[in-house]
């Protein structure tokens, strides 16, 4: 018993996308989600299946918290340590005037004017 189909070798077909017409061999079915489609493309209309698509296809475990934290003993009243962080806009900063027992201003504010020179021609 032989193949229930013909090899198809010079048949012709209309991409399903553009409509334009090409060899069958030459098309492919499109994939989307893993999914295989019943639509023939042209090489120029196929894509490939994009990775967005898979989102949530795969668990994803991203934890952020840690198990038995430790305070952090680098905080001190001389070295600041990890924590030396200068704020240096209002109102976060010391704008207020309340902040500044919280954290020591290294913020050193250098400025330089210079002179316009108009030319009339």
């Amino acid at each position: 018993m032989g193949n229930r189909f013909a090899s198809g070798y010079k048949s012709i077909a209309e991409c399903d996308r553009c409509g334009f017409r090409y060899k069958l061999r030459e098309l492919r079915k499109l994939v989307v989600k893993n999914i295989v489609q019943n639509t023939k493309v042209c090489p120029r209309c196929w894509d490939p299946d994009h990775p967005q698509l898979k989102l949530g296809m795969y668990p994803v475990d991203d934890p952020q918290a840690v198990r038995e934290p430790r305070r952090d003993l680098s905080l001190n009243e001389l070295n600041i340590g990890s924590r030396d962080i200068q704020w240096g806009w209002n109102p976060v900063g010391f704008g207020n005037g309340g902040d500044n027992q919280l954290a020591i201003n290294n913020l050193v504010a250098v400025t330089q004017t210079g002179t316009v020179t108009v030319v009339v021609g």
